[in-house]
């Protein structure tokens, strides 16, 4: 069992979006339980906790795991709203899911109102290399014009880079926060739920 974070932990709600079936619940569940699910059981919405150390500093992960059907898209605003920083998968065997990334960013972007946001590119299913369909080439492309890192991923075990790219979302909360507000007012709102805060 996890020992308990301590008080001044930072939680981060990080949301992966992408469309079906390109692995968003095996990334989740490879991170949080250590395991690779085999079978495909379309999500509509999972959540996970826990925290994690990034960078020598303890923070809770508060994981939000979405459908990519398009019939839950209504959904997708909800969640895009609470999110402080998204990881927008595609599959490497299937060019379709690359080419709706920039509706994802697009999307996110919308939602929060902003030119820039918190958002790591993730090429996942790279254990396919004979079903490859979109190079590491491409995708350093795609995450440079959209000015976002890039990481490719396998959840399979054992698996490459999934920690990785959790941790690095973090890092790119982290460091957006500090350029907007290099005071830490994010340990205010933790405890302040009501966003405004009577004086």
């Amino acid at each position: 069992m996890q020992s308990a974070p301590p008080d001044n932990a930072v939680t981060y709600k990080l949301v992966v979006v992408g469309d079906g079936g390109v692995g968003k619940s095996a990334l989740t569940i490879q991170f949080f339980q250590k395991m690779f699910v085999e079978d495909y059981d379309p999500t509509i919405e999972d959540s996970y906790i826990q925290h994690v150390e990034v960078d020598r500093q303890v923070c809770v992960l508060d994981v939000l795991d979405t459908a990519g059907q398009e019939e839950f898209s209504a959904l997708r605003e909800q969640y895009m709203r609470k999110g402080d920083g998204f990881l927008i998968v595609y599959s490497v065997i299937d060019p379709n899911s690359c080419k709706n990334i920039r509706q994802f960013y697009n999307q996110i972007l919308r939602v929060k109102d902003r030119k820039f946001y918190p958002m790591v590119l993730v090429a996942n299913k790279i254990d396919l290399v004979h079903l490859r369909r979109i190079s590491e080439e491409e995708g350093r492309e795609l995450a440079a014009e959209l000015k976002i890192p890039y990481i490719e991923t396998s959840a399979k075990v054992p698996p490459k880079n999934v920690d990785v790219a959790f941790h690095e979302l973090v890092r790119v909360i982290r460091q957006q926060m500090q350029t907007q507000n290099p005071i830490k007012r994010k340990r205010k709102k933790r405890r302040n739920t009501n966003r405004c805060s009577l004086m």
